[in-house]
């Protein structure tokens, strides 16, 4: 396994000008023989610290957060869509949030740019959950499907979960956007949207991997035989998730069960020392889970 970093410039020409001209996309890419694995830069997202500590214990979780770099006040996590490429496939973990979630995100169709890559070449589009950052950039600015020639796949109980008319009344106002925009980019995809259980090979090589809490339905994959794990926000960030992950966090909508799913599988990859590819964590995503006093530490690998 070989596992490298690399930037990539695109010129400004074309209707990405105006964002492409100079920026310089930091691809971690992954290669496991007959599978590639980049990560490629959606942007980032803008937070209130609220999001990261909400009713956490504070003074610790702030130590843990200083010493980690993170200024009190806000927090700009790092939008990592995993492409995973074989001699058949062009596949993308999530979708990014497209045009309508935050001004600092939606960019990844510059970094397939970047690639040498359009929308169109991409084969399936594989959801590991339904919020905004991951499942939004999936529709285009005219309400259409952005990856025209890709099968769409999502974990039947989290489409179930999105398409609930009684999740709009029962997620909490500050979420309710996400209920509603979920809902409506999934009706938009239409039967180009299917579904896969817990255990179901996706795709060669991709096993779906239950990893409920985050959200009720959130999905993270096997791949190649176990030799990675693409994780999305079953672990969502690289501070407290990995110093305290036992800790109901605010990010998650259901906090118990999420924080049940985080400290399995940090065991788990600690113990089998598997990459670990993480959608907000830094360096691209990709790094080791490493047991650290009662917690771990995640270890990039760039």
């Amino acid at each position: 396994m070989r596992i490298t970093r690399r930037s990539v410039m695109r010129g400004a020409t074309g209707l990405g000008a105006t964002f492409a001209f100079g920026r310089a996309w930091a691809a971690a890419e992954m290669d496991l023989g007959n599978l590639q694995i980049t990560t490629l830069s959606d942007g980032h997202l803008q937070l209130p610290e609220s999001f990261l500590i909400g009713d956490l214990p504070r003074d610790e979780a702030r130590a843990i957060l200083d010493a980690a770099g993170v200024a009190a006040g806000g927090y700009e996590p790092p939008c990592n869509v995993t492409l995973l490429r074989s001699d058949a496939d062009v596949v993308l973990f999530d979708a990014g949030a497209g045009p309508g979630f935050m001004q600092s995100t939606g960019r990844l169709p510059e970094a397939l740019a970047a690639l040498d890559l359009t929308p169109g070449d991409i084969t399936h589009v594989v959801f590991t959950h339904g919020h905004p950052d991951h499942l939004w950039g999936a529709i285009d600015d005219f309400d259409e499907p952005l990856f025209v020639n890709a099968r769409h796949l999502i974990g039947r109980i989290e489409r179930d979960y999105w398409t609930d008319p009684e999740t709009l009344e029962s997620i909490g106002a500050e979420r309710q956007s996400f209920a509603a925009g979920a809902a409506r980019r999934i009706e938009l995809l239409g039967d180009r949207l299917e579904t896969f259980e817990n255990g179901d090979e996706v795709l060669p090589g991709v096993v779906a991997r239950a990893s409920f809490g985050h959200t009720p339905g959130h999905m993270s994959f096997e791949i190649g035989g176990g030799r990675a794990l693409i994780a999305g926000d079953a672990i969502g960030n690289a501070h407290l998730a990995f110093a305290r992950p036992e800790w109901p966090m605010p990010a998650d909508q259901e906090p118990e069960q999420a924080a049940r799913t985080r400290l399995s599988l940090q065991q788990e990859l600690a113990e089998r020392e598997v990459p670990l590819i993480g959608f907000h964590l830094p360096d691209g995503g990709i790094g080791r889970v490493a047991k650290n006093g009662d917690g771990f530490s995640f270890v990039s690998e760039m």
